[in-house]
């Protein structure tokens, strides 16, 4: 399969998408100055963090807008544009929220906030706060930025037709917070949730404005009847639940060199996703439990307690979850509401998660 991104169609329309991105970023960075060259210096660092990654969200909905004969392509690339500030603004925020300085193998604004303060002389805890509350602003200018872009991009069509992209893109927002709430809780309650809630936890915070939202919200641009938009929506919501149960594996069994993802931080973190979920009902739990957690395990205590979740059939549970998933996602695909061309274009990106699951 054409790829550039590993399990990614090849991306036709990512060029305008580019360039409606880079062309807000002058724009802001440019109306910054009336700020401050430090305020000017938080958006710079807020474009170089948007810069690289998969354009799923982006690639969705110009998919979904073109296939049903959509045409006015710059509302698209705002729309497609405003998803992609969407990801980055909550990326923003989750990172914030597990206190990590790194993203795509590189610091991300608030790691790269953390090193000025700590190299100009702070001590590191009053650094890593500096770091963080750049990372809450710049979530938050980056999310009203997606708000922008999508106004943008409804500004030319019908009411009724804008009022529910509207509410698409905030129920998208919505339910990730809804997510994103489970998550923490999930992390710090003494009681394991069942896999029946991290999978729910897991539509709401990411599979809902990664991949069913953008599909819906392409469709309705294109001016698709409301149950054309919903039927794709479907696809999008086994999809993205298929995406991220491998996102979760990759997460304990990747290999580094390629994902470009730590195969130890889910599990020093204690994270709790279908892997752990199983693995808690199995006789090797209590001797899991001995390791899972602890950021000062080392790595010979962390590949022996990856070993160790694997032998408790975990890894296969949820590979299996995760075809089904994809499984149902080709099968909605194959809704009657859902054009041939589509559907044609659809098929690559299905095919791509089908085949990360093996």
């Amino acid at each position: 399969m054409d790829s550039d991104q590993p399990g990614m169609p090849v991306f036709h329309r990512r060029q305008t998408v580019e360039d409606t991105l880079n062309g807000f970023f002058r724009a802001r960075i440019s109306a910054s100055t009336r700020y401050g060259e430090g305020y000017r210096a938080l958006w710079e660092n807020i474009a170089l963090g948007t810069r690289g990654g998969k354009r799923f969200r982006p690639y969705l909905v110009m998919t979904a807008f073109e296939s049903l004969g959509g045409s006015d392509v710059a509302a698209a690339a705002n729309l497609a544009a405003a998803y992609e500030l969407l990801h980055a603004a909550l990326v923003e925020h989750d990172d914030v929220i597990d206190r990590d300085f790194i993203r795509r193998g590189r610091t991300n604004v608030s790691g790269r906030y953390r090193d000025i303060a700590h190299t100009a002389g702070l001590q590191l805890p009053t650094a890593e706060h500096r770091g963080l509350s750049a990372g809450v602003i710049a979530g938050d200018l980056t999310l009203a930025g997606a708000h922008r872009l999508l106004e943008g991009a409804v500004a030319g069509i019908e009411p009724e037709r804008a009022a529910e992209l509207r509410e698409v893109f905030d129920d998208a927002i919505e339910a990730s917070a809804a997510g994103e709430l489970a998550d923490v809780d999930f992390s710090v309650s003494g009681v394991m949730p069942t896999v029946e809630e991290i999978l729910a936890m897991s539509r709401m915070k990411t599979a809902v404005y990664s991949f069913e939202a953008p599909l819906r919200s392409g469709a309705l641009l294109a001016g698709a009847e409301p149950e054309r938009a919903r039927a794709l929506a479907d696809v999008g919501r086994h999809l993205g639940i298929a995406y991220q149960l491998i996102d979760d594996l990759l997460g304990v069994f990747g290999d580094r060199a390629l994902t470009g993802k730590s195969v130890d931080g889910d599990l020093r973190e204690g994270k709790r996703t279908v892997l752990i979920a199983h693995a808690a009902g199995s006789e090797l739990w209590p001797e899991i439990l001995e390791t899972l957690g602890s950021s000062e395990a080392t790595p010979a205590q962390i590949d022996h307690l990856r070993g160790l979740v694997e032998a408790t059939g975990a890894r296969e549970f949820a590979l299996n979850l995760a075809r089904d998933a994809a499984n149902r996602g080709w099968e909605a695909l194959h809704d009657p509401l859902i054009p041939e061309r589509t559907r044609t274009e659809l098929t690559p990106l299905i095919r791509g998660v089908l085949e990360r699951t093996r």
